[in-house]
């Protein structure tokens, strides 16, 4: 199986290899060193995920020292280094545990504090929540390519790229997340991203070390030729490949599913007189592949007048034939005039007959008094108290220019999204849910819903 690895790459001298044993069992060693940089490391990532800062995580994954354990074991398992397999295995497990740990502490604390932070899920730490089979091509790259630099002296300036692409600590630092937050699937996708980035590099790196040369002191058993260590390496990169793939069918069925929906929902829309769609939000509480759950639209148009009730029911009816499934939908209509600048104007002559070099506009204002006295007339005063609340006028600002979800109700479900900028209207509704404040607000298209008072600047 390793011949052609062999063959491809140069086997290293003794010396060489004597070196690269000593310097993996130091550094896969739990020591202080190591553990002060795992807290570093999962701070610096906890903070970048739940901020939405790129630039934070990947000063994370320089940081984090979660590769040099997982090399070690690679190693240590082709050598026959029981004892350093043991500590590699040991300072894997610690290493893990701490930062998913000290994560969730991290997490849990900011979720509570008065800042709203963790009130809408960041895309970096969603983007870590949904593996795929690529994610582990990445890994059995990265874990190769950690290996290759390490062994030759003259490519270490290779393995910060490399701790870059093969990302340890962000998945663990979302599990700590998911768990402050209480959401199993953050939880179940970024663990199983790390898994798979955790079995793809020691098996990547297993197979680059057997082709450098590295042997065990002693015999070795082997199946049919393969050494038992690359043959567990494989089983488990072959038993996390299995639930990539599950995750991965489910992702394509759901886009194909969201897409079935759109063109549904533009193939019929043309019922409403001149209606343009302007978004479409899949309520996907529940699971959108099950062919008994209930698909909840959220459709926003733009026409010129508000569509009849009639005509949104035979909308729904319609769009549910067309993808043979049960749907629920809600139809915001937004009133729109069509404004058409390229007609040209048309000018109308006034003849004059004769000259009239000057013109003069003279105006005599003309006052007409008429007043009647009916002394006999009664006057009955009538108070009537009604209060009308007036909109305060109002901006969402504050959310790094990532827009921020408006809810049905407070922490409920969201039902659209508004930019950093956008133009809206403070109404009565107020509620406070542990520290956090609530507003009721109206955009400009009409819809209402509820937004942390953070995310709000009333102007004065």
């Amino acid at each position: 199986m390793t011949n052609w690895l062999e063959k491809l790459i140069k086997p290293l001298d003794k010396e060489r290899k004597e070196y690269i044993l000593v310097r993996l069992s130091k550094d896969s060693s739990p020591s202080v060193d190591y553990f002060v940089l795992i807290m570093l490391s999962s701070i610096i990532a906890t903070m970048g995920l739940i901020t939405n800062s790129a630039a934070v995580i990947i000063g994370a994954m320089l940081v984090a020292p979660l590769m040099s354990p997982i090399l070690g074991l690679s190693l240590s398992s082709v050598a026959g280094e029981h004892l350093t397999v043991e500590k590699a295995i040991l300072a894997l497990f610690q290493g893990v545990i701490l930062a998913i740990t000290l994560s969730c502490i991290l997490s849990f604390l900011a979720y509570h504090t008065p800042f709203i932070i963790l009130e809408d899920i960041p895309p970096e730490i969603l983007a870590r929540t949904k593996p795929s089979p690529f994610d582990l091509i990445i890994a059995l790259a990265g874990g190769a390519a950690a290996a290759y630099a390490l062994a030759q002296p003259d490519l270490s300036e290779a393995l910060p790229g490399v701790a870059i692409s093969t990302a340890l600590m962000p998945p663990l630092c979302t599990v700590g997340i998911g768990i402050a937050i209480l959401e199993p699937t953050i939880i179940f996708g970024a663990l199983i991203l790390f898994l798979t980035n955790l079995f793809a590099i020691s098996f990547a790196g297993t197979l680059v070390f057997i082709a450098m040369g590295f042997r065990p002191k002693r015999f070795e058993k082997t199946w049919h030729g393969i050494p038992m260590n690359v043959l567990i390496a494989a089983i488990l990169v072959l038993c996390i490949t299995i639930p990539l793939i599950f995750i991965s069918l489910q992702f394509v069925r759901t886009a194909n599913l969201s897409n079935e929906i759109h063109n549904a929902v533009l193939q019929e829309l043309p019922m409403i007189d001149e209606a343009h769609l302007v978004n479409i939000t899949i309520d996907s509480s529940d699971s959108l592949l099950s062919p008994d759950s209930v698909i909840q639209l959220i459709i926003e148009i733009q026409a010129n007048s508000n569509p009849s009730y009639y005509q949104v029911v035979q909308l729904q009816e319609n769009i549910a034939k067309t993808i043979n499934r049960t749907v629920s939908i809600q139809l915001i209509s937004v009133p729109s005039t069509r404004l058409d600048p390229h007609i040209p104007p048309t000018l109308t002559s006034t003849n004059t007959i004769g000259p009239s070099p000057t013109s003069t506009l003279s105006l005599t204002p003309s006052y007409t008094s008429s007043a009647t006295l009916k002394p006999s007339a009664t006057i009955t005063p009538s108070l009537t108290a009604s209060l009308t609340p007036t909109p305060m006028l109002a901006y969402i600002f504050r959310t790094d220019g990532n827009g921020i979800y408006i809810r049905k109700e407070p922490r409920g479900d969201p039902i659209f999204s508004l930019s950093d900028g956008a133009l809206i209207d403070i109404l009565d509704g107020r509620e406070t849910i542990g520290n956090a404040k609530y507003i009721q607000i109206r955009d400009i298209s009409g819809r209402i819903g509820w937004v942390p008072a953070y995310y709000i600047y009333i102007e004065p």
